[in-house]
């Protein structure tokens, strides 16, 4: 297959301090875009919280480029993040983009859709995706305006068409990609898609690195996702949030050890009668993992937990 180098110059060759990832071509240097395996481009996103005045630019996002057409995984947190995400794609290639995929619901992830109508590809997610996407409309449109267009509708905020309920394949032209569903961990709509060709795993929210998880669907579900996610076959991961990864288990590490003081000190915090406020004041006030953005995030998963685990 013939190497899209030939297509456009490349700017400069980077070292990529990502685990182990010796180098990777960096494409554009004003939207932070990187070929980080063949034919398979991330734009990292900025570590601010949802409050941030720019927090429409917060989720890794990217492509993948096949001999025939392109594949979009998340296209951002504003229609604007979906439009740089789109000319990026226009620079390295001209070929259609026939799949939109969204790894799961969040804002960030989900409403650059818009910015891609106009190519009429197929929008992808998980099978709860369209009916968790429609009953949220006008929360996004109350919630988000500001990274909408001015005069934004419910139809801006687009959802899939094509819904994933089993492991399914899709050609890009002498490019396989595998999405894979989950049951509620995340969230209530987490896929993960893996390029076969070169053993990218795009994780999307099951995974975060260097910022703290967001834990909105279920914690018992994440860790039994997690181990079906150290089953799968892969070179290179490419998280949600944060750095690119050299594999599964580097990861996967620092999250599992966090998910895990989670569950048994909220279990502790439970079995000795304490109430939710007091759990919250004390479950890993310290950071011990070290997370960015800890203090905006983690109450809220000690909250989530107690009340996932009080009456198991």
């Amino acid at each position: 297959m013939a190497t899209m180098r030939k297509d456009f110059s490349i700017a400069c060759l980077v070292i990529l301090t990502i685990s182990s990832i010796a180098f990777a071509s960096e494409i554009s240097s004003d939207f932070n875009l990187i070929e980080i395996a063949e034919k398979n481009y991330v734009h990292i996103g900025k570590h601010a919280s949802i409050e941030a005045e720019k927090n429409d630019d917060i989720a890794n996002i990217g492509f993948i480029v096949g001999d025939t057409c392109v594949a979009v995984i998340d296209t951002g947190g504003s229609i604007n993040i979906g439009r740089k995400l789109k000319k990026s794609i226009r620079k390295i290639t001209k070929k259609p983009i026939c799949y939109v995929i969204n790894t799961h619901i969040h804002y960030d992830h989900i409403l650059g859709n818009k910015s891609f109508a106009e190519e009429n590809p197929d929008f992808v997610g998980h099978k709860n995706l369209r009916d968790a996407i429609n009953q949220n409309k006008k929360f996004f449109l109350s919630q988000f305006k500001k990274n909408l267009s001015k005069d934004a509708e419910e139809s801006d905020i687009i959802s899939p068409n094509i819904l994933i309920e089993k492991s399914t394949k899709l050609e890009l032209g002498n490019r396989i990609l595998t999405l894979i569903p989950f049951p509620t961990s995340h969230s209530h709509n987490d896929i993960v898609v893996i390029d076969e060709k070169t053993k990218t795993l795009w994780a999307g929210d099951l995974i975060f690195r260097e910022r703290i998880p967001s834990l909105t669907g279920s914690l018992k579900g994440w860790l039994k996702t997690i181990e079906k996610l150290k089953t799968l076959d892969t070179k290179l991961v490419i998280p949600g949030h944060g750095k690119v990864a050299s594999s599964l288990e580097v990861a996967l590490k620092q999250q599992e050890e966090y998910f895990k003081i989670l569950l048994n000190k909220t279990r502790e915090a439970i079995a000795e009668g304490k109430f939710i406020n007091e759990a919250v004041e004390h479950i890993d006030k310290e950071n011990k993992l070290k997370w960015l953005l800890h203090d905006y995030q983690h109450s809220t998963n000690v909250s989530k937990t107690y009340t996932e685990l009080e009456w198991e």
